[in-house]
């Protein structure tokens, strides 16, 4: 069985912020105004957060990718009472969109504050309603949004596998953030798989996982910058 599982190597990351754009492309993430935005209300499934080294007056500030972290032991899915939010057999934090019933114990019980939850209607201009991505629902007011690996993309590419007569390979399968990142700094794949990128990778002595000592076990990982 599969664990699915991402690294980050903030030693390449140049905060571009190119795999924030594509995440809100691909899984039609709405689009707020500045009164929303004023309101603490905007939806990133994967941002930026600022971090600081040293101390004063040798303060360097960093910039870390965040997203959902799809822990192995994620407090989210433990207070949700209509099952809306659980870890599914690959290692995946999915989200039942039609089940939520808005109640936000999740975003309470969640430690990265990943999860967001849809106070509006998504309204798309006329001009951008022909890009919307036809593989992802469009979230209505009321419910939790979070990432999901890009979970549809491995649907579709199990799909594929399935009609070609063959075994899914890890290649077929990658979450629109990391396809668009250019600087390489993104790694995704199995993490049973001991010979996978992200495998090794995550043995590196570089790497750490955020807040590992609440015991959530987090699948994405982060390699430290020169080291």
């Amino acid at each position: 069985m599969h664990k699915w599982g991402m690294v980050i190597d903030l030693d390449r990351c140049t905060a571009c912020q190119a795999c924030v754009v594509a995440c809100h492309s691909e899984n039609n993430i709405a689009l707020i105004g500045p009164e929303e935005s004023a309101k603490g209300r905007t939806i990133h499934w994967i941002e930026l957060i600022p971090y600081f080294e040293g101390e004063y007056p040798h303060i360097k500030a960093r910039l870390i990718p965040r997203l959902c972290m799809h822990c192995e032991h994620p407090p989210c899915t433990k207070v949700c009472p209509v099952y809306a939010t659980y870890l599914n057999e690959e290692g995946i934090v999915t989200q039942i969109n039609y089940r939520c019933i808005g109640c936000r114990y999740c975003t309470t019980a969640c430690p990265y504050t990943v999860k967001y939850f849809n106070w509006y209607a998504p309204k798309w201009p006329k001009e951008m309603k022909g890009s919307l991505n036809r593989d992802v629902s469009i979230r209505t007011k009321g419910v939790v949004e979070k990432c999901t690996f890009c979970h549809h993309r491995l649907l579709k590419a199990r799909e594929k596998a399935k009609v070609e007569g063959r075994d899914l390979l890890p290649e077929d399968y990658i979450p629109a953030c990391v396809q668009a990142c250019p600087s390489g700094a993104m790694f995704f794949g199995d993490l049973n798989d001991p010979f996978s990128t992200v495998s090794k990778l995550s043995r590196e002595r570089r790497a750490f996982r955020l807040m590992e000592d609440l015991g959530t076990e987090p699948k994405v990982y982060y390699l430290s910058e020169g080291v």
